[in-house]
């Protein structure tokens, strides 16, 4: 017969004297942010901390890496109040698209009723999260963190809502609704295998994006009803894509073997992007009985992109690659 323990409750102060000086440090470490991310969803990458908004100082600047959006941290060790209101909503005043987190010991009614009215009427870009955070241990445990979810975006009424206004104002083809319900049956393919991928929200288009843990890098499934075909592309972006492609495919005998596939490096030279890509023939995303088959596929390819590439792509350094460059040219 299984001993249980019993969980005791933990004073935030006991543990975090103050918010700027230790619990907003605490929370921006890797292994503390990505709680968070899990909590709701978003794939964090912490840009800074204490950063200048307007008149304000966020406590954590993160980027989403999925969209390579704004995300804003907004921490107190006590009951929300409505000075912190007012700087979300200069926040989200500032920025064109935007996710706010604000993370509180409790939260009114008042204000977790305010974050839910303003996820009804903001556009699909700007999000609120609000969040509980507690402090637990059993017996003489290390003290656990447990982040409670008190609002957060209705993603079906603002795709709905989104989707209503393109409906009004211009004709939706049959083949973007095909779209947007073949990644919404991927989305739920995915949550049904308990999958850890992170998508974005389903649309009207031919690709769907998953985090990977690097703003700048993601990975793509796209699908394409005219050649009857599907694949998943990682994906290079910003200013160092050309440099961070070269580096990754530098190591390409080393990753195929990883991977036991040969994948189809595209460097691009003429756009802002590098691809990886595999891709999978004869699977027609418009035939629905092939669907479980194709996210079959997606689910499990997907999966070995984020295996292969994943810890790649977190340890690639553009600046190294350069100075090596710089010293050979003048040596």
């Amino acid at each position: 017969m299984f001993t249980l323990g019993t969980l005791h409750k933990v004073e935030l102060r006991n543990i975090w004297d103050t918010e700027s000086g230790h619990f907003t440090p605490w929370l921006a470490q890797a292994e503390n942010i990505e709680l968070l991310s899990a909590a709701i969803g978003i794939d964090l990458e912490v840009e800074a901390q204490e950063k200048s908004v307007g008149p304000f100082r966020a406590d954590i600047l993160c980027k989403d890496t999925t969209t390579d959006s704004w995300v804003l941290i907004e921490n107190q060790l006590e009951r929300t109040d409505h000075t912190h209101l007012g700087q979300l909503l200069t926040y989200a005043a500032g920025l064109s698209a935007v996710t706010i987190v604000w993370i509180a010991e409790v939260f009114t009614e008042e204000h977790r009723a305010a974050l839910d009215w303003l996820n009804e009427i903001t556009e699909d870009r700007i999000n609120f999260f609000g969040l509980e955070i507690e402090l637990w241990r059993i017996g003489e445990s290390p003290v656990a963190p447990k982040f409670n979810i008190v609002s957060k975006p209705n993603d079906w009424s603002k795709t709905v809502s989104e989707a209503a206004k393109r409906i009004g104002s211009v004709e939706v083809s049959e083949t973007k609704q095909l779209q947007q319900e073949y990644w919404a049956d991927l989305k739920t393919y995915l949550t049904e295998a308990k999958s850890k991928l992170r998508s974005q929200k389903p649309l009207p288009q031919h690709w769907t994006n998953f985090a990977i843990g690097r703003s700048h890098f993601h990975l793509a499934a796209v699908q394409n009803t005219r050649e009857k075909r599907i694949g998943v592309l990682l994906v290079l972006s910003g200013p160092d894509a050309k440099v961070h492609f070269k580096l990754l495919k530098s190591e390409k005998a080393e990753i195929e073997g990883a991977a036991l596939q040969v994948f189809e490096w595209r460097e691009l030279p003429d756009k802002k992007e590098s691809h990886v890509v595999l891709q999978f023939e004869n699977a027609a995303p418009t035939n629905r009985a092939d669907w479980p088959r194709q996210h079959e596929w997606l689910k499990q390819t997907l999966d070995l992109f984020h295996r292969v590439f994943a810890p790649r792509v977190k340890s690639l350094d553009a600046l190294s690659h350069s100075a090596r460059q710089d010293m050979a040219q003048t040596s």
